[in-house]
């Protein structure tokens, strides 16, 4: 850390104090400070061993672009590719909420939430009136997405059903226009009077509108709220919001098939971000309790696809006899207990939100440790029933037609309900 001050300080030249790592960014590091001259300001860099300066030199022209057609960003003051170890932006600091349980609950804010969805159409609609940033990458969406999923390797019957379905019901291009990419509660700073600016913009380019708006929509960025934009209000109003300056309404139908795109497609970057972990390119614990969140979205595909909620008891299995009391349950369980009641009350920032990671991440080995074996069994039953081995002999038969979705369905939906029940048992109650 002091290092990265002193190249900060060297570059700004100025006084940095208060540097802190900030929670979350699970693809790049975010860092607050203060310059003096130069006031509160982030830091936005790639992590070691993941440089793409490229990139980042197309999303500070990106924030530029932004800010002068009228789109809420912060102020870009420094960018470059190696001055500090690796590409980076530095901006202004913004006040506001960014933490999206905490925007959708604090008081304080409870007169500009009901407004949100609109205003957040209107902003969609000044994004997608932006000039075009040169090097802006232009490619057909499913298909760049399933290239991704296919080489992760990682085949799921789930993903399989819903992208058949995405083939099936693709509608028309409503557009070719700046896509952010990744406008969502989370990117979002939101103070008392409403929408105060859109961050990461690094997966932002050309294509369908539309991609947008069914994003903002999927159900993981409601953290538990029933309201399906962004926890804040209805489809309707964001699609009113976005007429009322791109001049046309977007079809709801069609944003309903971004939004089934967008549930898969955040099941495939929960496997890449996994995958990040597994393959050593950084050794995190947030990246894998990410991998864990698969199933969540496999549910919520489903959901959408209208495939009825498995009705499935978490059945533990029988205590093993040889090691006793405390169990292998019990132990995790109890370092759980340890990290909540005194690692999080004691620490404060990125250390407090990765002990709470940590934590949920022993729940969910405790969970498996108590029912995970017959869960297994009666998976394999279940497979063996439909007249497969294995979950990716499955999906590689609903990738070829070899089977009718109609056929296995209803086990599919077993099976992710019952990862579901080991990774997140709450989550199926937020229907």
């Amino acid at each position: 850390m002091t290092g990265l001050a002193e190249a900060l300080g060297r570059r700004l030249g100025a006084k940095i104090t208060g540097l802190r790592r900030l929670s979350g960014g699970a693809s790049r590091e975010t860092w607050a400070f203060t310059a003096e001259p130069g006031g509160r300001l982030v830091l936005r860099r790639d992590p070691p061993g993941e440089c793409r300066p490229e990139e980042m030199a197309q999303e500070a022209a990106l924030f530029r672009a932004a800010r002068e057609a009228g789109v809420p960003v912060p102020r870009l003051v420094d960018h470059g590719a190696d001055v500090l170890g690796s590409p980076y932006l530095i901006t202004e600091h913004v006040d506001g909420e960014t933490i999206p349980r905490r925007l959708l609950r604090e008081p304080e804010l409870a007169d500009v939430r009901p407004k949100l969805a609109a205003e957040l159409g209107r902003v969609a609609a000044r994004i997608h009136a932006m000039p075009a940033v040169p090097g802006l990458s232009e490619v057909d969406p499913l298909n760049s997405l399933v290239e991704l999923y296919d080489s992760l390797g990682q085949p799921l019957p789930s993903l399989e059903i819903g992208l058949r379905w995405l083939r099936e019901h693709r509608p028309e291009p409503a557009g070719d226009t700046v896509v952010h990419g990744d406008f969502r509660n989370g990117n979002l700073i939101v103070g008392p009077d409403g929408l105060a600016a859109v961050l990461d913009w690094e997966l932002a380019h050309r294509g369908d509108p539309l991609e947008d708006l069914g994003w903002l929509c999927v159900k993981a960025w409601r953290f538990g709220s029933p309201l399906p934009v962004g926890g804040f209000g209805s489809r309707e109003e964001l699609l009113d919001g976005y007429a009322e300056v791109a001049g046309f309404r977007p079809d709801p139908a069609a944003v309903h098939w971004w939004e089934v795109f967008g549930t898969v497609r955040w099941a495939v970057l929960c496997l890449r971000q996994a995958d990040r972990h597994l393959s050593g390119r950084i050794r995190s614990v947030e990246l894998a309790a990410v991998g864990r969140r698969v199933c969540e979205q496999e549910h919520d595909l489903l959901t959408a696809l209208g495939v009825p909620v498995a009705p499935v008891d978490a059945v533990p299995d029988p205590v093993p006899d040889l090691h006793g009391r405390p169990s292998a349950a019990e132990l995790v369980e109890a370092v759980g207990e340890f990290l909540r009641a005194e690692v999080m009350p004691g620490t404060e920032g990125r250390l407090s939100f990765q002990a709470r990671v940590a934590a949920n991440v022993l729940g969910i080995v405790s969970r498996e440790l108590r029912c995970g074996a017959g869960q297994e069994r009666r998976h394999g039953e279940r497979l063996a029933a439909l007249g497969f081995s294995s979950r990716a002999e499955l999906a590689r038969a609903l990738r070829s037609g070899a089977v009718a979705v109609a056929e296995v369905v209803a086990a599919v939906r077993t099976d992710v309900t019952d990862r579901v029940l080991v990774a997140n048992p709450k989550y199926l109650e937020q229907e």
